[in-house]
This record gives structure tokens, sequence and C-alpha cells, in this order.
């Protein structure tokens, strides 16, 4: 199936609840206002209320009780706001999907986006950009399960969903990988150019005609959530360290393996997003 004809099946394309679809145009609004957002986000009662369960969790150490959205957006602020609401969209936005363990692929998906969220620091990118990116990279992988089930499980045979080895096994069966779809989707669901950037160049984003850096900080980010999942070694954790692409980004050697925090540490209090 081509990637076109792929876009066309009627049960690929998630539908993004509504008020996802507004804050995303928000990203191109300079002038929306954080009551605006906070009534919109208020019109999804399934969305406020991870909202604020989220609001009020350990991960945020707010020194009072968060009651309305109209709180957690003047707390948390807008950009935190919106990030965690999309995420949380995404998730909701797919119930069921053939041959893919859900909870398995947003447990991936969200230390991916903790991990992206702090290599973003360390290499002064912009670090909500990163956790949005990173929670939904991999996102491609849900639409192909979602139209083509028979052949995605197939795939899975060769290499299971979240495989390093995946990607090729795409390439090699449909001429192109979920990366491709994921940015695709990006783009329908009209998202700023970055994002179908970053997420179309994460697998190999050294070996374009220019560093992206956002997508080189995404494919760090997904190494180390793959490789935790992975329960690898420490020797199988250092002879397989994405060395060129973190090189690229101008960290130090060996950073994720001797520096950066456990995932599970990183992402406490966040759980509650891909529940």
């Amino acid at each position: 199936m081509k990637l076109e004809a792929l876009f066309q099946n009627p049960h690929a394309l998630p539908t993004a609840p509504k008020v996802v679809e507004e804050l995303i145009n928000s990203f191109n609004n300079a002038s929306v206002s954080t009551e605006q957002i906070a009534k919109k986000v208020s019109t999804d009662p399934v969305l406020s209320a991870k909202l604020l369960r989220l609001a009020n969790s350990a991960y945020y150490h707010v020194s009072r009780s968060i009651g309305t959205v109209e709180d957690a957006v003047l707390m948390l602020g807008f950009v935190t706001v919106r990030t965690l609401v999309i995420s949380s969209g995404l998730v909701s936005g797919f119930k069921a999907v053939p041959g893919l363990d859900l909870k398995q692929f947003w447990r991936y998906s969200l230390h991916t986006a903790v991990s992206a969220k702090w290599i973003a620091k360390q290499a002064g990118e912009n670090t909500d950009l990163a956790f949005t990116i990173g929670m939904m990279h991999a996102i491609g992988q849900l639409v192909l399960h979602s139209a083509m089930p028979e052949q995605a499980i197939q795939l899975d045979k060769i290499a299971p969903p979240l495989d390093g080895r995946r990607l090729d096994a795409e390439m090699a069966s449909l001429g192109y990988c979920f990366a491709d779809v994921g940015a695709e989707l990006a783009k329908r669901w009209k998202f700023p150019e970055p994002f179908s950037e970053a997420i179309g160049a994460f697998p190999d984003p050294v070996n374009k005609a220019e560093l992206n850096r956002m997508a080189a900080v995404i494919h760090l980010g997904a190494w180390a959530a793959r490789v935790d999942e992975a329960k690898l070694s420490p020797d199988e954790v250092s002879s397989c360290y994405p060395t060129e692409v973190a090189e690229a980004l101008g960290l130090a050697p060996n950073l994720l393996i001797d520096k950066m925090p456990p995932l599970s540490e990183l992402s406490a209090g966040l759980e509650e997003l891909v529940r």
C-alpha cells in the first residue's frame, strides 16, 4: 500500500479531539489568550479531569491544590498545558489497535518524550517542543497497524514495533516507514512544520543535507526509551550507543549513560498521561 493510499483508508486516521485541533492551531497564533485556551480545554471533561490530575501530580510540585483548568493554565503556563492536553488527546484518540500493546506503546512514547526533554535541555533546544514531538514520534506505527493490520503483524514477526530494526524492515517491505507516516499525519493535522520535519528525519538525522537538531534529540530520546524497554545490560547499552548523533548535537561523550536520570524518575507523576 502506497503512503497516499494508506491515508485514504477510513480506519487509518484517528480523529484528534476538537480541543487538540484548536490547540494545534494555537502554535501559529501568537495572540491566543490563556483564557481562551482554558475555556476550550474545559469543554472536554475527560481531558480536563486528566489535566487536573496531572497538574496536582508530584511531577509539578505545585504549592497548592489546583481545582480548575484556569488554575492549571495559570500555575503551569500555557505551553505546558498545551503539551499535556495534546499528548493526552493523542493517547485517547486510539482506543484499540490490532497487534499493538497500547499500554507498552504509550509508555515507550512517554519515555521518549521525557528523555527528549532532558536531552533538549542539555543541547539548548526547546524542551516543550521536544516533549510533544517525542510523544508523537512513533504515531505512524498506530496508523500502519490500524490501516493494514495483516501486513503490520507480518512485520511484527520480523521486528517488533519497538525494535531498533523496525524502520529498516518497514522500508524493505513498504518503501516507507512509520516515521514517514507520522510526518504525513502531523502535516494533515496541521501541526507546525518543525513537527513533521523532526518526525520524518528522526530515524537518521545526521545523514541529511543539514542536521535537524530536534530530529537528533528525538533520535536519542527514542534510543533511551528503547534501551529501557528492552532492559539491556550496561555492556549492551554501551555497544549500541548512538555516538554519531550525540556528537552532532555537541553533547559530552556518553552523556546519556553517565548523566541522564533513570526514565522512571524523569516520568514520575506523568504516568497519568498514558492511562
